[in-house]
């Protein structure tokens, strides 16, 4: 069931706005562009926002656990491939990118599955900081690209390469735990 609070409020915003967001930069006008990085900036501070105060008001609830990082992912991959399609980023880095969200999403599903909860890590956390940004830059940069948003724009990759090696080595470490549990319960 849907329960309706704030933080579910503002998932739910940020979904509605991914349609508006790639339809602002297929447009590719100046105006469209600057709709383009409103909408992003607001749908990230909703991120932002929806996550603070399921945590502080005690919110969470299994539609915001489940259609929160959905609604992440539908920003971000809508972003970089219309990015894509605009020739503002190369199509090898958003299909790192989004190879990484998918892989991360997967496994995680899986561990869940298996009674393993992955909390989120530093490392995401300045992932999606770091991509968010560079994501934001690329669409509000006009005109030719500075050389610091191409050096942005690696360190985005790298940083995403990183965080999800980091992801996979601690998760391959809490299933080996949680494994080890249930041997000790079933010997016991």
């Amino acid at each position: 069931m849907f329960t309706l609070n704030l933080p579910n409020l503002l998932t739910v915003v940020r979904i509605l706005l991914v349609p508006v967001l790639v339809v602002a930069l297929l447009e590719n006008t100046t105006e469209a562009d600057l709709l383009a990085a409103v909408v992003f900036a607001v749908a990230s501070i909703t991120d932002v926002l929806d996550g603070y105060l399921a945590r502080a008001r005690n919110w969470v609830t299994t539609f915001g656990k489940l259609m929160d990082p959905v609604a992440d992912k539908l920003l971000v991959v809508a972003a970089l491939l219309a990015l894509v399609d605009r020739h503002k980023l190369m199509a090898w880095v958003a299909m790192v990118i989004i190879a990484r969200e998918f892989a991360v999403t997967a496994t995680r599903l899986a561990a869940t599955q298996s009674g393993v909860v992955v909390a989120a890590k530093f490392s995401g956390k300045i992932k999606t900081a770091i991509q968010v940004a560079t994501i934001f830059l690329l669409i509000a940069v006009s005109g030719s690209r500075p050389l610091w948003l191409d050096v942005l724009v690696y360190a985005m990759v790298v940083v995403t390469v990183v965080s999800g090696v980091d992801y996979f080595f601690g998760l391959r470490r809490q299933l080996g735990q949680a494994q080890a549990r249930r041997a000790e319960t079933a010997r016991s």
